[in-house]
């Protein structure tokens, strides 16, 4: 069975996003502290909505640096170990914004959680404030190795959002290289958070793979894109200011037959 499923199951995944404040080292910061009780009470709506799984993100470190920082590795390994010991079912996963996959991976292996994203795994893109990401997927998985974290699934964001492919390519392709490189899911968005990728963006990115939506799920689009993948990461749809709004999150799994 592919590692994904033994870890969530074999049915559709839903993992929320823990969206954490600004974090030490970044202006308007509230300390630690605060993180961590912040993060633990989205941890018990999510919980308590149903999901399958949770992501905690540092979504507020504005601007996002494409390498971690020692302190921002730091708080976030802090802050997923309290979310760890605090959940009662949801399998935890974390990344570091923008583009630090062995960072996530360090925090994942020192916290004890079972996945990371990476929203550039195998494929070469650029964003006009960052320039072009660098991409290693052989030197991720050996860093994975190296550490001990080969149980931490690499969940991998394929044509990502907000990004220029270079060479442009079919979404199978950047699918079926995921796969050959030991991605564990792949990870299909639109062009924006917030915007859905098609009901024919998740059929071709199909190969042997769980294939994940990575933006845009809502309780109105989510039977009809659910029924051509293997599950979503849910983010924007359910934050109503910056904190998990348990009204939303209760209608999207009722409309999935989960409420």
């Amino acid at each position: 069975m592919n590692n994904f499923r033994t870890r969530f199951g074999e049915s559709r995944v839903i993992i929320g996003m823990i969206h954490l404040p600004p974090l030490p080292g970044y202006p308007n910061s509230a300390g630690i502290d605060n993180a961590i009780h912040h993060a633990i009470g989205e941890l018990r709506v999510l919980e308590r909505g149903g999901v399958d799984g949770v992501l905690v993100e540092n979504e507020y470190d504005r601007p996002h640096r494409v390498l971690s920082r020692p302190e921002t590795t730091a708080a976030m390994t802090r802050i997923t170990r309290a979310i760890m010991r605090e959940s009662e079912h949801a399998v935890v996963g974390c990344e570091i914004l923008l583009n630090d996959p062995q960072a996530s991976l360090a925090v994942a292996r020192m916290s004890g959680a079972s996945f990371i994203r990476t929203d550039y795994f195998v494929d070469h893109m650029s964003r006009p404030e960052y320039g072009e990401f660098e991409i290693d997927p052989d030197g991720l998985i050996a860093y994975r190795k190296s550490i001990a974290a080969d149980d931490v699934l690499i969940l991998a964001d394929i044509q990502v959002k907000y990004a220029t492919m270079r060479e442009p390519r079919p979404l199978s392709e950047s699918a079926r290289i995921a796969c050959e490189k030991g991605a564990d899911a792949v990870i299909v968005t639109g062009d924006k958070s917030g915007e859905a990728p098609t009901a024919e963006m998740l059929r071709e990115a199909r190969s042997r793979l769980p294939v994940l939506i990575g933006s845009g799920l809502t309780a109105d689009n989510a039977a009809e894109l659910l029924a051509e993948c293997d599950g979503a990461i849910v983010g924007t749809s359910l934050i109503r200011d910056r904190s998990v709004d348990p009204g939303a999150l209760e209608l999207l799994m009722k409309r999935i037959g989960r409420g």
